[in-house]
């Protein structure tokens, strides 16, 4: 993992465009300058596709009268609506008042649509003259649509001082529900530790392109990045270093539940890791006891995996994976926990069986349930368990097929192909960051493979979801894993979402070029890649 580690497509893909608006400016060159002012962005015209748009009508302005209504007898129709101010307010320079107050007019969030199409994540935007109308059937839909009410306006719109505008939105309906229930990225916080305020900065971004969940890979050789009470060297001392010997850090509990409670602000769950019985270098420095030959190794900072292990036939082993377990299961509201199970080399294969058979069923005894990287199918995976699967090109038949096999007997699967979503993968050969063990990935590749189809031989109600990774052995900041993850992400975060039928890189790509001034906007600083005809306001 880190060694580290149609027809109908086309008819699909093509109604997208013509109902997006966007065919004209799909042969645009990189440099077509600014569109005209007085010219709304096109209904279609988001990251990830919409389901079906109807465009039609005159567009809605934003102007200084414009209030924000909201749903008055629901506390979180009100929250989405101070969300969505406070991101209109810097640019527009309006006072947009939240109101619980009914009307015609203004920018009007609704709940409570009987349309089951829409599930819990769907929503409907509704834009004409007089008012811009979202409807959904539960909050998270509501947020959704706020979204993509953001990547109608022009970019200029996120930007954190007044600017000029018009504020229109193109005239229209669209309707928008997700592919699959499960959205994910995740940021491994272990090789190098990234502070809350990163965290948080990472999920609206995530937030931006409807990803829903968030994993965090807390532990890892190089660091230990959450306090348990019962164990506490482990972040004392296990957290106290990363790649590189810098001074590495970890979350408390109270910096812990505030990334958990930014997250759910934005719909996003939080799946937490602690990778086991490998990548435990870090505990196993803290306590000499998780040790077979009870001596603590030193703290380590290079890269290389596979070298570390719990000792498996020890009792004190399993006091440890319940008590952390226990404490992050206690203090995590999602419903999925991850405990990692790759790259354990130095593991035998009967350790690795009788490890997992006892982790699964401690994270079964909090009321969690299991994610692990696909490795777990070499094991046995308990009923409900999902499984990782982040192989590439390279990986073995034999490797493929344990994965098929596990499928086919009720096993779930999150798709994290490596040379497809792994975010540190480096673009090109003169990518400054991130690595190539797993070849190089340009945005093409990384969007241009079907979640269905992947894995030949797993039925297709077998995939569960997507996941993009972010490893950060070369990464430091939030500029760094910006650079990475932009433009990558959107596509992921696209294939996760949108129907299959609007799936094809020539009008994918023309989407893309539309969020460049965004993303800028954004203070974002990302891959120019040039496969993609990249567009200014």
């Amino acid at each position: 993992m880190r060694q580290h580690r149609t027809i109908h497509r086309l008819f699909g893909s093509l109604l997208l465009v013509v109902a997006a608006g966007v065919s004209s400016i799909s042969a645009a060159p990189a440099d077509a300058g600014p569109a005209p002012a007085a010219s709304p962005r096109p209904l279609g015209e988001i990251v990830p596709a919409p389901v079906s748009v109807k465009p039609g009508g005159p567009a809605y302005a934003i102007t200084a009268g414009t209030r924000i209504r909201v749903d008055g007898t629901s506390r979180e129709a009100r929250r989405i609506g101070e969300y969505l101010a406070d991101a209109l307010r810097p640019s527009t320079g309006y006072a947009l008042p939240v109101t619980e107050r009914a009307g015609h007019d203004g920018i009007r969030l609704e709940l409570g649509s009987r349309d089951s199409a829409l599930g819990a994540e769907g929503y409907r935007l509704k834009s004409s003259r007089g008012s811009v109308t979202i409807t959904a059937r539960a909050p998270a839909g509501l947020f959704h649509g706020v979204q993509t009410l953001r990547q109608l306006l022009p970019a200029a719109v996120e930007e954190d001082s007044p600017q000029k505008g018009p504020w229109e939105i193109a005239g229209g309906t669209l309707t928008d529900s997700p592919r699959y229930a499960y959205r994910s990225a995740m940021l491994d916080v272990s090789r190098h530790f990234f502070s809350v305020a990163e965290v948080k900065r990472y999920i609206d971004q995530l937030a931006l392109y409807k990803i829903n969940k968030l994993h965090l890979h807390l532990s890892d050789d190089q660091g230990w990045r959450i306090a348990i009470d019962s164990w506490p060297r482990l972040a004392e001392y296990g957290g106290s270093t990363e790649v590189g010997g810098g001074p590495g850090g970890h979350y408390t509990k109270s910096d812990y539940r505030e990334i958990l409670r930014y997250a759910a602000s934005r719909y996003l769950e939080v799946v937490p890791e602690i990778d086991l019985p490998g990548h435990t270098n870090a505990a196993l420095a803290s306590y000499a006891e998780l040790n077979c030959d009870g001596v603590a190794p030193p703290l380590y900072t290079g890269t290389s995996v596979g070298f570390s292990s719990l000792c498996v036939p020890k009792a004190v082993t399993y006091d440890f994976v319940d008590d952390v377990i226990r404490e992050l299961a206690a203090l995590t509201p999602g419903r999925y926990l991850h405990i990692g199970g790759d790259e354990a080399h130095s593991t035998s294969h009967e350790d690795y069986v009788a490890f997992m058979e006892k982790a699964q069923a401690v994270v079964a005894r909090y009321g969690k349930t299991v994610v692990g990287w696909h490795q777990l199918t070499g094991a046995v995976p308990v009923k409900g368990a999902v499984a990782q699967y982040w192989g590439y090109d390279r990986t073995g038949a034999a490797e493929r097929q344990q994965v098929v096999d596990a499928a086919k007997n009720g096993t779930k699967l999150v798709l994290s192909p490596a040379d497809r979503t792994y975010l540190d993968m480096k673009y090109t050969k003169d990518t400054k960051l991130g690595l190539a063990w797993a070849g190089y990935v340009e945005v093409q590749r990384s969007y241009d493979w079907n979640p269905a189809a992947y894995l030949e031989g797993v039925p297709e109600e077998a995939v569960l979801g997507v996941e993009a990774p972010i490893w950060t052995e070369t990464l430091t900041d939030s500029a760094d894993i910006e650079q990475m993850a932009f433009p990558r992400l959107p596509g992921v975060a696209e294939l996760g979402w949108s129907p299959a039928a609007t799936h094809d890189w020539d009008t994918y790509k023309v989407r893309l070029a539309a969020q460049g001034p965004r993303l800028s906007a954004l203070g974002i600083d990302f891959y120019r890649s040039p496969q993609v005809p990249w567009r200014t306001e």
